[in-house]
């Protein structure tokens, strides 16, 4: 028998407030990720057999390189957050836990800023 109240059992277990945010932002980014998906495709297929130098084109205009960088960023975030989330739901040991949700956020900030550099880098021309 413990007795301790269910308060101080409760302490240092985070809040509710957490997870409502984490559900706003997965649910916000799979929203934007919709139209930026829909859009992504349709383009790809236009450029389906079309030079190096028609796509080059393509990503050099302003809007697309837009929208290529917000789609890469609402992608990658998105990812990070179901992972957490995954992560949350079956990783017990809160250190494992932990270095998961670490090692995962830096692999996925590295290979989002990788992915907008190079499309910048195609819409300058660099």
């Amino acid at each position: 028998m413990s007795i301790r109240t269910p308060l101080a059992e409760a302490r240092n277990h985070g809040t509710a407030k957490e997870g409502v945010q984490h559900w706003w932002f997965q649910r916000l980014t799979a929203l934007a990720l919709v139209p930026l998906v829909i859009w992504f495709v349709i383009s790809v297929l236009s450029l389906v057999g079309a030079s190096h130098d028609r796509f080059v084109d393509w990503v050099s205009s302003p809007l697309v390189a837009a929208l290529l960088i917000a789609l890469l960023a609402a992608t990658f975030y998105h990812a990070a957050i179901g992972l957490q989330v995954v992560y949350e739901d079956y990783i017990s040991n809160h250190l494992r836990r932990l270095i998961a949700d670490v090692v995962t956020k830096f692999i996925l900030a590295l290979l989002g800023l990788v992915s907008v550099v190079a499309v910048l880098r195609l819409a300058v021309g660099g």
